[in-house]
């Protein structure tokens, strides 16, 4: 498709998803909107399986995404970060409740054990999906990759599939049930904020910190970003020569708390930058990048598997994120809320984060107020799932594939 055509379309895409988050309030996310309409669109052929691609975003995306992560490190202040210990237990809680919940389904249905078909092949078992379930419904694309590995070791070449099933269908259960959980969650923070009981974000430090340490020269819009480029080129580089084991995004996000702290960066460094907007959209449409690649006899073949990974990881999400986050202290929309991360993670913690506080403060206190008691803990927690957690336990069961 030209460049330029598939540009505008996915413009517009997005543009009637936003418009319907709008209306409805956010009860309908605008990521959830735009999932549904690539979804149909791919599946039915309206959308060639390049569009993506061809819009040269996608590209983008992976060039900016660090960038966006560095710039989250330095919306969240250090001490924010602190406080969020709580988060990142419930996020562990979560993971291990996939897990545990997943291999009672598989117990439930069958475990099957490893055998070989007339060509000599490895014939996949209960327990193979079963691993590569709690990889990729627990984790994004690192995860996904090391239950492929794992399994294209196996010969198993359905089970190298699945993974990528659930990475293109998660965020489409994610979303909207993460929707309506914060939308509960909103409307409580706005009866506590008009009783007193939280306030608005305080705003001194931002004030105080306003133009950083940065030199005049480097607070332009290429200036800025040289300087948040050299950090994820070392956030890269931290990656690579530790073989994975301190992810770039990961070290990206402290990296940018650490430099708001420092006062080497202003607080949300990206903010007010010419580019910064199209950065966003290019990001958020790798969201949608796994769903060009369904076809409608995959979803077929592996439907059970799916709804057994989804039904049962949805209830141990639910079940172990609420009853921890009870024991800590938060509600049970927040707790679940941060469990639900594990479909998704980041941009999506942000956008619904958002689109939660704007749908239910009436005034700009309000939605400040609202965003900056639940933006943190989403965003943490979708760092506390997908990113660490579930890349640690990935790399434990992987290996267990084909055994």
């Amino acid at each position: 498709m030209n460049p330029v055509l598939a540009f505008v379309v996915v413009m517009l895409v997005w543009t009637a998803a936003d418009w319907v988050a709008k209306k409805t309030k956010s009860l309908l996310s605008s990521l959830f909107v735009a999932s549904i309409i690539f979804l149909v669109g791919f599946m039915t052929g309206l959308f060639p399986s390049t569009l993506l691609q061809d819009s040269s975003l996608l590209g983008l995306a992976g060039v900016v995404v660090g960038f966006i992560i560095v710039h989250l490190g330095t919306v969240i202040s250090i001490d924010d970060f602190k406080k969020q210990w709580k988060t990142l237990l419930i996020g562990i809680a979560t993971v291990v409740g996939i897990g545990i919940l997943l291999v009672v389904a598989t117990l439930i249905f069958g475990t099957g054990m490893p055998r070989v078909n007339d060509y000599g092949e490895l014939v996949a078992t209960g327990r193979d999906f079963m691993i590569a379930g709690i990889g990729a419904l627990s984790g994004g694309t690192i995860s996904v990759l090391m239950v492929q590995e794992a399994a294209l070791g196996a010969g198993l070449t359905t089970v190298a599939a699945f993974p990528v099933l659930i990475a293109a269908l998660q965020g489409l259960i994610g979303f909207p049930l993460t929707s309506i959980i914060l939308r509960r969650e909103a409307a409580r923070l706005k009866e506590d904020y008009r009783a007193g009981h939280i306030a608005v974000p305080a705003d001194e430090e931002a004030a105080a910190e306003s133009k950083g340490m940065l030199p005049d020269f480097l607070r332009t819009t290429p200036g800025t970003l040289f300087c948040v480029g050299i950090v994820v080129l070392v956030s890269i580089w931290i990656n690579n020569i530790t073989g994975g084991t301190l992810n770039t995004f990961v070290v990206a996000l402290i990296f940018g708390i650490t430099l708001r702290a420092t006062g080497v960066f202003k607080p949300s460094v990206l903010s007010g930058i010419d580019a910064y907007g199209l950065m966003m959209l290019a990001i958020l449409i790798m969201v949608f990048g796994p769903l060009a690649t369904l076809r409608p006899a995959d979803l077929l073949a592996l439907a059970w598997p799916l709804v057994l990974v989804f039904v049962f990881g949805v209830i141990g999400i639910a079940a172990f994120s609420a009853g921890v986050g009870k024991l800590l202290g938060y509600s049970v929309p927040m707790s679940i809320a941060i469990g639900l991360t594990s479909l998704y993670g980041f941009p999506g913690t942000m956008i619904l984060s958002q689109e939660a506080a704007r749908g239910a403060g009436e005034t700009p206190e309000e939605v400040a107020a609202i965003e900056g008691q639940i933006l943190p803990k989403m965003i943490v927690a979708g760092f506390s799932t997908v990113t660490i957690t579930s890349v640690v336990v990935t790399g434990i069961i992987a290996s267990g594939i084909g055994g």
